[in-house]
């Protein structure tokens, strides 16, 4: 965050700068006004590129074993240009290296999830799948494994036919 900062005031010099150098090769023709104006401008183009780039950075960085499962695109008033082109918040990765299934139980699988926010800590969750009967639990206190492989004191929940985590979880084998 405070690289980023430091990235918007070096924009809105830049700007100011460039806005300088303009007025000095025109001969001060322009209104003087122009330089905080480029300089806010500039400010603002870099946020909103750090904004827009934040998703393909972050994705990128993952390591490998970790699959971007789902991804959260908000618009906003205050972020007008959202509008057009929504901006992605949140995205979900699952690892896939840590995907656990059991002979007994071989519809049933278990992974662990990564949640990522732009503005938010990094939180990982134990998830188990049950694909024969399309639900899914978070793995949370008071839960247990049965000898047979069954899971004990999970709230399961049953997300629409299309919900990407779960698809995720039961296509990798």
């Amino acid at each position: 965050m405070f690289i980023e900062l430091l990235g918007v005031i070096f924009a809105g010099v830049a700007g100011a700068g460039l806005m300088m150098v303009i007025l000095r090769v025109t001969g001060n023709r322009l209104p003087r006004w122009l330089t905080p104006v480029a300089a806010g401008a500039a400010m603002i183009a870099a946020t909103i590129s750090s904004e827009y780039s934040w998703y393909a950075r972050t994705s990128a960085s993952l390591p490998e074993g970790l699959e971007v499962v789902e991804t959260v695109e908000t618009s906003a008033a205050w972020r007008p240009w959202t509008y057009l082109a929504p901006l992605t918040e949140r995205f979900v990765a699952l690892d896939t290296a840590s995907l656990q299934t059991n002979s007994a139980q071989p519809d049933m699988r278990l992974a662990q999830v990564y949640f990522y926010g732009r503005w938010s800590p990094l939180h990982r969750l134990n998830v188990a799948a049950d694909c024969a009967k399309g639900r899914r639990a978070a793995l949370v206190d008071a839960i247990t494994f049965e000898a047979d492989g069954t899971i004990a004191g999970a709230q399961w929940v049953s997300p629409a036919a299309d919900d990407a985590l779960l698809t995720a979880l039961c296509e990798v084998s």
